[in-house]
């Protein structure tokens, strides 16, 4: 990773998410609809993309790597070195690999916000979506449902001219949120679908 991606960027995005994340002021009906309209369907033009990514832990922990995704429901996080993390989803299992300790962990991804922003589309009466807020420099999204994530909720920021994704929070069950920014995206390209293969959980994994 860059040394242009360190503390300076890791400074400004903080604050940017912590500035986006808490909205105040709802906007009009028709941004709303607007927004996430123009969101969901820029959603089935780009099925694929490749790119870059660095992640900011709750406790300003920084990681990187290179990531993939397919929707629905596919995408994989190959993190750089010293991690020895990688995280992969087939469209129904989550998988967080470790391979120092030699483990692998696994979650249903329906129960997991990353499952709304792998989806094909967002919905405008989507109930899961929280809030939006259509500003002139990024499109805010608010999504969560109580009943399937209990208190985690997810933050999607959206370029408001290309709806391209920007960046997402993740805010989990604690309150603790882990903020990933993308860059040096690639669109359209063309991904097996063995990049997201996932061994079936067995034992107690």
């Amino acid at each position: 990773m860059k040394q242009i991606l360190g503390k300076t960027i890791k400074t400004v995005c903080l604050t940017f998410v912590m500035a986006t994340a808490a909205i105040v002021t709802p906007a009009l009906a028709n941004d709303k609809k607007q927004a996430i309209q123009a969101i969901s369907n820029h959603f089935k033009t780009v099925p694929t993309m490749t790119g870059e990514f660095v992640q900011f832990g709750p406790n300003g922990e920084q990681t990187g790597g290179k990531f993939l995704l397919k929707r629905p429901g596919r995408i994989r996080f190959n993190y750089e070195n010293p991690s020895p993390i990688t995280v992969v989803s087939n469209g129904r299992t989550l998988a967080v690999k470790n391979k120092k300790l030699k483990t692998t962990n696994f979650y249903p991804l329906r129960k997991t916000p990353l499952s709304l922003l792998l989806a094909n589309k967002i919905k405008i009466n989507d109930k899961s979506i929280r809030s939006v807020k259509a500003g002139k420099d990024v499109t805010t999204v608010v999504m969560g449902d109580k009943k399937v994530f209990g208190n985690s909720e997810i933050t999607l920021l959206f370029d408001p001219q290309s709806q391209d994704l920007r960046q997402w929070t993740i805010k989990d069950a604690q309150g603790k949120e882990t903020s990933v920014m993308i860059f040096n995206v690639k669109k359209n390209v063309k991904i097996s679908n063995t990049k997201f293969a996932v061994n079936k959980p067995t034992g107690n994994n």
